[in-house]
This record gives C-alpha cells, sequence and structure tokens, in this order.
C-alpha cells in the first residue's frame, strides 16, 4: 500500500488552514517528502505522522514557499534522536542551498547525503519503488516527480515445476534474483508472467503546461497539481509568472489519463477553490480542489 497525505496546499504565503505545498508518501517502511515549505511541521502533527522516519527529501525547486520549513524539520529530526542518513533530491544547487539553511540548523545527529539532479529526466531506484524526476517549465530550473511501485508479474508454479527449478529458488525468483549454479542459469522471466499494473502518484508544481508533464503522469493512478489560479481572466498572469490554471491542469490530466486529479499550489488570493470545480470537471471528471490533509491509500488492482 502506498499511503499518501498532501500536508498542505498553499501557495507563496500559509493562511490559517492552508499551510504551503507538502506532500508526504509512505511505502513499505520508507517515507518520502516532497518539498517542505513553512508550516509542514504542523501539518504532518495534525495528520499524526512522524518527520523521524523520512527517509528521502525531495525539492522541486528553491523558492521559499518550498524549501523554508528544512531547517526546523532537520532540527526536530535530530532531537527525535535520529541517526540515520538523511537523502535530498533536487535541482542543481542543492547542497549549496541546503548548507546556507543550516547556518540556523548546524549541528545534526546524522548525516545529509545529495543527489543534485542535471537531467531533464532522471530516475532513483530505491528498496520496492522508484522516484523519476522530470524537469518543467518555471522562471528557475523546477522539477516534477512520480513515485512508482512497480508489480512483477505472478509466479507461475507450473512452470517452475516443469523446469525442474528447486524450490528453494522459488522465493528468490520471484523476488527478481538471477540465479547462477552448476546446473546452469536460472532467472525471473522463466517463473514469472507477464508485469502487473503497479501504484503512480505524480506531483508537479510551479510550473507552466510540458509534454514532460504529461509523460511523467502518464497513467498515475493519483495526479497532484499545481492550480494557480481558478479565475478564467488570470490565464495572463499565469502565463506571465509560469503558473497554471485549475483548467489547463485539468487537460494534462485528460491528455495522461490519470485516475485521479487533486488540484494544489493555490493563490493566497483563491480563497474558495470549490467554487470553480464545476467547470474543471467539465474537463476531467475526476479532479478535486485538494484542502490541507487530503489523503489516499493507493492498493494494487486484483487481477
Amino acid at each position: 500500500m502506498l499511503d499518501i497525505c498532501l500536508l498542505g496546499t498553499g501557495g507563496m504565503m500559509p493562511l490559517p488552514g492552508r499551510w504551503l505545498t507538502s506532500l508526504m508518501a509512505r511505502y513499505n517502511g520508507t517515507s518520502i517528502l516532497i518539498d517542505c515549505g513553512e508550516g509542514t511541521q504542523i501539518a504532518m502533527k495534525e495528520k499524526g505522522w512522524s518527520p523521524k522516519p523520512i527517509d528521502v527529501i525531495c525539492f522541486t525547486h528553491y523558492h521559499a514557499d518550498h524549501i523554508s520549513g528544512l531547517p526546523g524539520m532537520l532540527l526536530t529530526m535530530g532531537n527525535a534522536e535520529r541517526t540515520e542518513p538523511l537523502l535530498l533530491i533536487g535541482p542543481k544547487g542543492l547542497a549549496k542551498v541546503v548548507n546556507a539553511l543550516r547556518v540556523i540548523a548546524p549541528e545534526l545527529p546524522f548525516t545529509i547525503n545529495y543527489l543534485e539532479l542535471t537531467e531533464a529526466q532522471q530516475s532513483v531506484a530505491f528498496e520496492g519503488f522508484r522516484i523519476e524526476a522530470y524537469r518543467v517549465n518555471h522562471n528557475v530550473i523546477c522539477y516534477g516527480y512520480s513515485i512508482i511501485v512497480d508489480r512483477i508479474g505472478r509466479f507461475d508454479v507450473s512452470r517452475a515445476e516443469k523446469l525442474n527449478i528447486p524450490r528453494n529458488y522459488w522465493n528468490r525468483l520471484q523476488k527478481g534474483e538471477i540465479i547462477e549454479t552448476e546446473n546452469g542459469t536460472y532467472t525471473p522471466e522463466m517463473v514469472l508472467g507477464e508485469q502487473r499494473k503497479g501504484l503512480k502518484v505524480a506531483y508537479c508544481t510551479d510550473t507552466r503546461p510540458t509534454e514532460g508533464i504529461v509523460r511523467g503522469a502518464a497513467d498515475a493512478d493519483l495526479f497532484i497539481c499545481e492550480g494557480m489560479y481558478g479565475e478564467p481572466e488570470k490565464l495572463a498572469k499565469a502565463k506571465e509568472y509560469k503558473h497554471m490554471t485549475f483548467y489547463e491542469a485539468a487537460k494534462l490530466a485528460k491528455q495522461a489519463d490519470v485516475g485521479e486529479l487533486w488540484l494544489t499550489h493555490y493563490s493566497p488570493s483563491l480563497v474558495r477553490p470549490e467554487e470553480y470545480m464545476p467547470a474543471v470537471r467539465k474537463i476531467f471528471p475526476n479532479a478535486v480542489a485538494a484542502k490541507d490533509g487530503r489523503s489516499a491509500d493507493l492498493v494494487f488492482q486484483e487481477d
């Protein structure tokens, strides 16, 4: 199961009841945070989740509303006696930006490792899942992210028996291991069926619509996308500052053929996002004007 919580939905500045945009995901004992704006810790506390087990923090870009909560988050992790290394992922300049912020959080009981993104598309593999980063179109270097849990094919007992593969190798083959023995080499392809549908969550903010977003979000179960403006007349402003309207996000969701769209990263002037959703749902019916704390538990589909 892939647990998702949109901790905050605000852009530019926090408001009462709306913290700055941040997403937390949990899978198989690993916790991932995407962006860490002001109020992220409070939102996490309200959800009942802890920052101590966060293993990876990804940053879309380095504007303050996406990273200003990091120093306090690091201090909280340290005060919780965390000793495990923390991996940070983000555009080029990550180490420089974080080290500058750490002037107010200089001593930590754990190591910080950095992975700076340099390509238009990059994939980072973890135990049981991967994170794919794709560059988007903002006024600074900015990335979207997809969290993908692949699902291998079903183990075919009859094939394994016909090939006389010893039973003590079955579990290892099912986990994707290639086994070399004196009697030959056994590969997972010999005993596994076609790959089954896995889980995918795509996330992007602070960008104009791009084909890269459509590719990065393609077939996602859940697409969390910036909707800076709900007012149709603010399209020119969105273009000027390289943000998106609700309707542009809905068109991306339709093109990417996603399961569900959550809008986020609202302008502070957008007080009642739900007012604009009837028009949005004419473009993409399964769209939601997300609020802080909105959560989902994504599970594998039954065969």
